[in-house]
């Protein structure tokens, strides 16, 4: 295994445990949960610091999330669409979310919590856009404003204390409007 190889191992097997204990995490633990000796560890980090930024720069990707977006198929309707994008970026919010709250808890710095947000957001608003794509000439708005629209209404969700409105509430919502038809 290359050291590029057993790093990307070692992140992905401790991931959960960040998850878990944030930056408390203690080598014996990753080395027991990645199935390496402890030495291991050292000879792909530095120290347990790098592997910890190592982990959460990880949480923060976008990228599988951004493939998972591109792979929902655009010729189902529209509101299925919305739906299934709803599940894929509420399960990214809950990993940042999740790595974010356990690495507060262990009392870390923001080291590494901080990533490109813009660049992430504008990726993330480009693949919600293409979304709306196939309705284009029936929109209102252009389906970049309406990515970042839908963005906005999804992460005021993901901020929510009771989660009031459920993803099928949120789409309806959107697309339709509060007002009943008259």
């Amino acid at each position: 295994m290359s050291p590029e190889e057993r790093r990307k191992m070692i992140v992905r097997a401790v991931l959960p445990l960040i998850v878990e204990h944030g930056a408390a995490v203690t080598t014996a633990q990753i080395a027991r949960t990645a199935g390496i000796g402890e030495g291991t560890i050292f000879r792909a980090f530095k120290d347990k610091d790098e592997l910890v930024e190592a982990c959460v720069y990880e949480a923060l990707r976008p990228d599988g999330m951004l493939e998972l977006l591109a792979e929902i198929p655009l010729d189902q309707p529209l509101e299925q669409r919305l739906a299934e994008a709803i599940d894929v970026l509420s399960a990214y919010l809950e990993r940042l979310g999740a790595v974010a709250g356990a690495m507060h808890r262990s009392g870390a710095r923001k080291r590494g919590m901080h990533g490109d947000r813009q660049a992430s957001f504008a990726a993330m608003r480009a693949a919600v856009a293409e979304l709306f794509e196939p309705e284009r000439d029936e929109l209102r708005l252009p389906p970049d404003q309406l990515g970042g629209i839908f963005l906005s209404l999804l992460f005021s969700r993901a901020r929510s204390d009771e989660k009031a409105a459920d993803a099928s509430a949120l789409i309806d919502v959107f697309l339709h409007g509060a007002v009943k038809a008259q």
